[in-house]
């Protein structure tokens, strides 16, 4: 196999992605879900951290940005000016990603919105997934005092007997 060439199915959508990231090992971790909100709000696709030891045996945080080519400026202004990183990386990656498009199931709790993840086009095209909306979901479990797992398989379990 040659690892030199980009093979893609005919049917596969691939975009084009900015991976940002930064070590930090001196700022307060409660920063780090207004930094998310921030970046997630200017158009970031993804933001997380995981753990990661450093120089000198400190712990720190990885920072990992996933955005658009078009948002790789604004959102490295952003971990600048809200974090105490000097430096940040960047790769520009390949990223394979399903048609998306979203419903709205009727249950006996009211309406809940799903998303359906879908592969190939016309009679070729193929539902992969379908995911109830976690924050519909969590709204009618705190209204009506039901597990969030329950009102999840209620939803699916109505989308695919409709």
């Amino acid at each position: 196999m040659d690892r030199g060439k980009y093979h893609r199915k005919k049917n596969s959508n691939v975009d084009i992605v900015a991976i940002l990231e930064t070590q930090i090992d001196d700022l307060s971790p409660q920063i780090f879900g207004y930094l998310f909100e921030v970046l997630l709000n200017v158009g970031a696709l993804d933001v997380f951290t995981q753990s990661v030891m450093m120089k000198k045996s400190r712990p720190g945080v990885l920072l990992t940005v996933i955005c658009p080519i078009d948002k790789i400026d604004v959102c490295e202004q952003i971990i600048f000016k809200e974090t105490t990183t000097l430096g940040i990386r960047q790769t520009i990656q390949k990223r394979s990603i399903l048609d998306r498009e979203i419903k709205t199931v009727n249950t006996k709790y009211g309406d809940v919105r799903i998303k359906i993840a879908t592969q190939g086009k016309g009679e070729n095209k193929t539902i992969i997934n379908v995911q109830p909306e976690y924050e519909d979901c969590a709204t009618i479990a705190r209204k009506f005092s039901q597990p969030l797992t329950s009102i999840q398989k209620i939803v699916l379990d109505t989308y695919f007997n409709d």
